[in-house]
């Protein structure tokens, strides 16, 4: 784990402990974390289970990648360095949702295996939920919304995932999603039964 900079901060627990926390909101916090290439539809299913979890009254919240680097991240590139700090960072906010008791909903490619292993080393074992979303890549390169494989192809776009950067699939993820076998509903339905089968809803 990164160590801070500065020696002279001191972490400030909460008066409310976990259990307590969880038993007021009627939830189990957790970070449900998409991986996948880009147009594999991460963001997509995040944002359908988000909206289905919330009109079921669950506390939900999505971080995608590309509103992240607007903002929290707007000062990183595409660099291997770059994509590390990236993950490290979101990793450690979700945590946060995660706390709260908020059922935390991650949209990033997160190509590197070691990244995603330190995400998941910042929970309690079980509640880091790695979902593999993983149509052909040839898939991925038709549905192109944003041009970007096209871009890369060309020589336009440096050290892009899949094309000239590496991606390292998850050898052992929690679910796996071919988003060229289902709707979009059903891509999302399955990552809600497996939160309401771990009892991650309705406590």
């Amino acid at each position: 784990m990164t160590q801070p900079k500065s020696k002279n901060i001191t972490w400030h627990g909460a008066e409310v402990t976990q259990e307590e926390r969880e038993q007021l909101r009627g939830q189990r916090g957790c970070v449900v974390w998409f991986t996948g290439l880009s147009a594999s539809g991460k963001s997509t299913i995040a944002r359908r289970a988000e909206q289905m979890l919330l009109q079921q009254g669950t506390g939900v919240y999505v971080l995608d990648g590309d509103n992240i680097r607007q903002g929290l991240n707007a000062n990183l590139g595409f660099s291997p360095e770059d994509r590390n700090e990236n993950i490290r960072r979101i990793g450690h906010v979700a945590q946060l949702f995660a706390d709260s008791t908020t059922i935390c909903l991650t949209a990033f490619i997160s190509p590197y295996r070691a990244d995603r292993d330190m995400a998941r080393a910042l929970l309690p074992e079980g509640r880091f939920i790695e979902v593999y979303v993983a149509p052909p890549q040839s898939v991925c390169e038709e549905r192109d919304p944003k041009g970007l494989y096209k871009k890369a192809r060309a020589g336009i776009i440096p050290e892009f995932t899949g094309v000239s950067a590496p991606y390292e699939e998850p050898l052992a993820a929690e679910l796996v999603i071919d988003t060229s076998l289902g709707t979009i509903d059903e891509c999302a339905q399955q990552v809600v039964d497996y939160l309401k089968a771990r009892e991650f809803v309705s406590l």
